[in-house]
């Protein structure tokens, strides 16, 4: 078993002064922790993994292809591999765990 506390991924995040943090990888997944803050932009660009965004903390809105959604803590979004995505209008810091399959890179 592997278990992680939110709170210790978000302090080792900060230290690496990095928006993402990958803690775990394993055969057909990888898992991290993408954080955004208040105003700033997403740089991310379409990924070859398909993707699942759960949304632990903050306010935001996610663009998947041509579809626009608000996400808040609690909210799932499923970003399928080589669409285009970005989080905007992020009006709280934004903490989103983050799975890949296959895993990331």
């Amino acid at each position: 078993m592997k278990a992680f506390r939110l709170d210790e991924l978000e302090a080792e995040r900060a230290a690496n002064e990095g928006a993402y943090l990958q803690f775990l990888r394993e055969r057909n997944m990888s898992v991290g922790l993408y954080a955004l803050d208040a105003g700033e932009p997403d740089p991310q660009k379409p990924h070859n993994q398909d993707e699942v965004y759960f949304v632990v903390s903050g306010r935001a809105a996610i663009t998947v292809g041509m579809e626009t959604t608000q996400v808040a803590r609690g909210s799932v979004v499923y970003v399928p591999a080589g669409v285009a995505h970005k989080f905007h209008h992020i009006s709280e810091d934004l903490r989103v765990l983050v799975v890949f399959s296959p895993p990331e890179g």
